[in-house]
């Protein structure tokens, strides 16, 4: 069974394996990624645009056929604005099942009313 100061050993060993394959290796890497981007016309603006949105210019790339729409789904909407707050701060919609701090207050005797914003 290894104890701790082998397994520190063997971590160091291995870091500094990676550290030399990633030297070694870095300047083929950059040459495979200049390559590419000469292929296909890349440039450094077109790295630095925003991720998901394809650079003025540039054409998209080709998108699958959209399967339908499921009946029943909905778009998300925004947020609702909360209709009751709780005494310690907590808010709810009003919609969907009672929170549990609602719960617990309307079957102290108060009501739903009470907390109305």
């Amino acid at each position: 069974m290894s104890n701790l100061i082998e397994i520190q050993s063997q971590i160091e060993k291995l870091q500094k394996q990676a550290s030399e394959i990633k030297t070694r290796e870095f300047h083929k890497t950059v040459q495979d990624i200049q390559a590419k981007m000469q292929a296909f016309g890349i440039t450094a603006k077109d790295l630095q645009a925003t991720k998901g949105r394809a650079a003025k210019g540039k054409a998209k790339a080709a998108k699958p056929a959209a399967a339908p729409k499921a009946a029943g789904k909905r778009k998300a909407s925004a947020p609702v604005v909360a209709k009751y707050r709780g005494p310690n701060g907590e808010a709810w919609s009003g919609r969907g099942l009672m929170p549990k701090w609602m719960s617990a207050l309307v079957a102290d005797g108060k009501t739903k009313a009470d907390f109305a914003v």
